[in-house]
């Protein structure tokens, strides 16, 4: 596959993934944030002369607690691993989230190739945590880190498609 049709097919994949949640006969949610971890996260007060400037909150895993309270959190993770050398390594995202305290045994995540073996234009990754699921995109084809919030499937899982075993 060329490096012309990568992003468009990831794109594709990722409205057809939007669209086929839209259709699991559960209830209708509003959209969810979805973080560019290439954008710096100011708190500071917009008013410098009469509020000084705040820190920003220390971002950690709450056990629990619900997949937009841990989506700061996951988008972290998975920054870091973006910035290692295992950028398109589905292992080392699933490592670091079990190492960062998510379950898991709710998680999914695509193959890191093609069915003829070559390297994955991109690959998508999961955390199941109640009715909804931490998912998060990287690969060279669609740029920085994505991460996002969506409803988990009837099925009981995230992803569609074909997901490979976390068998380590």
């Amino acid at each position: 596959m060329s490096r012309s049709f990568g992003r468009p097919l990831a794109a594709l994949t990722l409205l057809a993934v939007l669209a086929v949640t839209g259709c699991t006969g559960e209830s209708p949610t509003t959209p969810t944030d979805t973080v560019d971890t290439s954008a710096p996260v100011s708190s500071a007060p917009t008013d410098a002369v009469t509020a000084a400037p705040s820190s920003p909150a220390a971002v950690a895993f709450v056990p629990g607690g619900s997949a937009q309270q841990n989506l700061p959190f996951f988008t972290q993770v998975v920054a870091t691993v973006w910035a290692g050398p295992g950028q398109v390594d589905g292992r080392a995202y699933i490592d670091a989230l079990a190492g960062a305290g998510f379950d898991k045994g709710a998680m999914q995540v695509t193959p890191d190739e093609s069915t003829i073996g070559n390297a994955a234009e991109s690959i998508e990754f999961s955390v199941r945590l109640g009715a909804d699921c931490l998912v998060g995109q990287v690969g060279p084809s669609i740029g920085n880190p994505v991460t996002t919030v969506l409803p988990g499937l009837s099925s009981g899982g995230c992803l569609i498609g074909q997901t490979r075993p976390i068998d380590w």
